[in-house]
């Protein structure tokens, strides 16, 4: 298993595929796949029968998850994309920006 250096609560940028371009906040990540669900971004429709939760049922639009690789993060200063570094601040291990070297 690779380390992950984008976190739930991340701003991100979609660098590669159908939703290149889209940048969302990511809710939620998958360790085992290597995949991130990023808010807003890679909708799908999904069929639902009428039940007791959804008494009307239809359609419904739900986020699908991206791979990681086609995510990239966006700096909380400069607003711009950027790599994510790892180093040791006293006993801690912190992520921190490449482009303005900032603690995420």
């Amino acid at each position: 298993m690779i380390k992950l250096k984008i976190k739930s609560g991340d701003t991100v940028k979609v660098i590669a595929g159908d939703h290149k371009g889209s940048e969302g906040k990511v809710v939620r990540v998958d360790r085992e796949k290597n995949k991130a669900i990023v808010e807003g971004v890679n909708m799908v429709s999904k069929h639902t029968k009428p039940s007791a939760k959804n008494p009307q049922g239809g359609i419904v639009k739900k986020e699908a998850p991206l791979h990681i690789s086609n995510l990239s993060l966006i700096d909380p200063k400069s607003k711009k994309v950027t790599k994510v570094g790892m180093k040791v601040e006293g006993d801690k291990k912190v992520r921190f920006s490449k482009k303005s070297n900032q603690v995420l």
